[in-house]
């Protein structure tokens, strides 16, 4: 995957982390929705003033932005877990807080 494809997987990793829609952080940072899009789809790049406004929204260094192999941060942990779990049968929550209860120091 080239680097732009990375930088914006990135950006849409934090923009969900957040909870923000691409119309939301477009109104934020003052890029059109359209911008954004491209950018998280690796079409093309933005400028330093705008690396400036998207780390500030999300409270990251800018360096951070680029970060592109990261452990995920625990609240998006959490939210995939409460997506898997809305999914899963009754059977497998038993299992899998059988499988956590197990490995829990």
């Amino acid at each position: 995957m080239n680097s732009l494809k990375l930088f914006g997987k990135r950006l849409k990793e934090l923009r969900k982390i957040n909870k923000l829609t691409q119309e939301q952080l477009s109104e934020i940072i003052g890029l059109d929705p359209k911008q954004i899009c491209r950018i998280e789809n690796g079409a093309c790049f933005t400028t330093f003033e705008t690396l400036q406004k998207i780390s500030k929204v999300f409270n990251v260094e800018i360096s951070d932005l680029f970060f592109f192999e990261h452990k995920k941060p625990k609240d998006a942990l959490i939210n995939e877990m409460n997506e898997i779990f809305q999914s899963a049968s009754d059977d497998q929550i038993q299992l899998i807080y059988k499988i956590v209860k197990a490995i829990n120091f």
